[in-house]
């Protein structure tokens, strides 16, 4: 993207206090240029945003409002970090309401209503340390262990495309294990990886 330089001539009518006004203007809407993606992610003041989750391993599914009238839902919150807690130890953690308005975008992305099938969710210490004992793709300091990290699939959505709609949010962290069914997102800086 290239700016046209203004004539220094025409620089001079426009004051010093103007100019740092549409030089934040410029910025603002710059950033909406570069990711409209992120403004997609961020909260509604109005309106609902719903999630269903799956969890493979437990079987307990869960259609819950994490978000209404301007602010994320406690007690519904207290919920999903229930549903994706570590099943191995029964721990769970706060889970990041970013990792969520991140999957809430992701389901948009992909026009899906179907569960989030949920591989992982909250790791405790003991399961990312048994997890990375017998696999050399889990990170020592996984943000699993945080909250903020999820894999998950979507029944009868390809993986190849779900993954296309993940990376093209540029929210976070996005593995690709098509070996495995899933995909890995998080809420970390942007990047991006792939597993088996």
């Amino acid at each position: 993207m290239s700016f046209k330089k203004n004539h220094p001539q025409e620089e001079s009518l426009v004051s010093p206090g103007r100019r740092r006004l549409l030089g934040f203007a410029a910025m603002t809407a710059a950033g909406f240029v570069i990711s409209p993606a992120i403004a997609q992610i961020q909260p509604q003041v109005r309106g609902e945003r719903v999630l269903t989750f799956e969890n493979l391993h437990t079987g307990e599914k869960l259609t819950t409002t994490y978000w209404a009238n301007g602010a994320y839902v406690t007690d519904n919150l207290a919920d999903i970090n229930h549903i994706l807690r570590d099943y191995r130890t029964n721990d769970s953690m706060a889970i990041d309401p970013k990792l969520l308005d991140l999957l809430h975008a992701l389901k948009l992305k992909v026009k899906s209503n179907k569960p989030f099938a949920v591989i992982s969710g909250y790791r405790s210490p003991a399961t990312n340390a048994l997890l990375r004992a017998n696999s050399n793709g889990v990170a020592t300091h996984s943000l699993h262990l945080e909250g903020k990290a999820i894999d998950v699939r979507i029944p009868g959505q390809g993986l190849a495309g779900l993954h296309q709609a993940a990376l093209a949010l540029r929210g976070g962290g996005v593995g690709y294990y098509p070996g495995s069914g899933f995909i890995h997102m998080d809420t970390g800086h942007v990047r991006f990886w792939n597993g088996v």
